[in-house]
């Protein structure tokens, strides 16, 4: 026999979260204004110690950002669909595609270049709430 809780089980463990595609759920008003951000609930289901959310372009044309850095203690990135390029301070452009994936280490200073209009990826950070500071 399984040591997994039944469905009705899970549901009222506490921090357990599921987050529906078919529900749609993005939404304009994030960091970058061409962008629309799906929130996953993992800031709530962690109690602000991570945050998870899909970002995608929200309309044609390129939304770039001149340097920056965000204060956090961890940044992950990974392409679902499309590519942007970034600048890194140290590191130089790199363009990431669907499928590559970026850690970007705590306070690093970095701009986006360019981006493909149907651009979509995910952001895994924390804390789930952080700054960014502009150049």
């Amino acid at each position: 026999m399984s040591n997994t809780p039944a469905l009705s089980e899970a549901a009222e463990v506490k921090g357990f979260t599921v987050s529906r595609a078919r529900d749609g759920g993005f939404e304009s008003g994030g960091l970058r204004q061409k962008f629309e951000y799906r929130d996953l609930g993992i800031s709530t289901a962690t109690e602000g110690r991570f945050h998870a959310q899909v970002i995608r372009i929200g309309g044609e044309g390129q939304q770039v950002a001149g340097e920056h850095w965000h204060s956090l203690d961890f940044q992950l990135v990974y392409i679902l669909k499309g590519w942007i390029t970034f600048d890194y301070a140290g590191v130089g452009e790199t363009r990431l595609e669907a499928g590559d994936c970026v850690h970007q280490p705590p306070g690093i200073r970095h701009a986006v270049l360019a981006h493909s209009d149907d651009l979509e990826l995910l952001e895994v950070t924390s804390p789930a709430d952080f700054a960014t500071d502009e150049a």
